[in-house]
């Protein structure tokens, strides 16, 4: 996804057994794990809205009006989100799907901790154009400015906070509803975003309109779903949660 400047590897390091196809698939959800907590983000406050396709059991959202409004609703009123997850990644090439589990944060501004916890640990957090990644000892820090589509992502989520979202051409949406629930399929336009997915869907509760699924197609033909769990909505959340020293 980016480029960063790792440290030499250690002799141990190099001498290490190369990670299996189920490893390296596992490394590579995380990573693009947060571009999907990061688009839930941003569909909290996006509500531009195309009718086209159909899914199973739901059918063209009745009030489109009634809809974009309750969404910028949401987002002004949305301080901070803390909540588990599970991550469900069914990989093309393997017949047994990886299973995943963490913690997620998001407090306005602009700060996101990703932190997964289970079968093992990687975090990622995000403050301002700032961003940290540890996988294990190995600590990276870069700068999204230095990435265009780190830009891209930063800059929708400065969208979300300011309210511009309905202005971000970065994906076409389409949105459904059925009784209890809204489901909202973004398309990404910029060529970035295209070459990682073909489409994102996301369950939004209609109580709250709060996100309780996201499932992911990407190009490879991987599939990935993140159920969020036990959400919490503002809530109060320590700034040392996205310390990115």
């Amino acid at each position: 996804m980016y480029k960063v400047t790792s440290p030499r590897p250690s002799p141990m390091e190099r001498t290490s057994p190369r990670p299996s196809p189920k490893e390296r698939e596992m490394l590579r959800g995380r990573k693009y794990g947060f571009i999907l907590f990061l688009a839930t983000i941003l569909l909290i406050c996006m509500a531009a809205v195309e009718v086209h396709a159909q899914y199973p059991g739901y059918k063209p959202v009745a009030n489109a009006a009634d809809f974009r409004q309750q969404f910028t609703k949401a987002a002004k009123a949305t301080q901070s989100i803390q909540c588990d997850f599970m991550q469900e990644k069914n990989l093309s090439m393997l017949a047994d799907k990886i299973t995943s589990t963490g913690k997620f944060w998001f407090k306005r501004e602009n700060k996101v901790r990703m932190e997964y916890e289970k079968p093992s640990y990687y975090l990622l957090v995000i403050n301002g154009s700032n961003i940290k990644t540890k996988d294990g000892q190995k600590e990276n820090k870069v700068s999204a400015k230095s990435n265009k589509m780190f830009e891209q992502i930063n800059q929708m989520m400065i969208d979300c906070v300011q309210g511009t979202a309905l202005d971000n051409k970065s994906f076409n949406t389409r949105v459904f509803e059925n009784g209890p629930s809204y489901l909202v399929e973004l398309v990404p336009t910029t060529k970035n975003l295209q070459g990682i997915f073909k489409n994102i869907t996301l369950t939004v509760d209609k109580k709250d309109y709060s996100v309780n699924k996201m499932e992911m197609l990407e190009q490879s033909g991987d599939n990935t779903t993140i159920n969020f769990l036990h959400k919490q909505i503002n809530t109060n959340i320590p700034d040392a949660v996205f310390s990115t020293q």
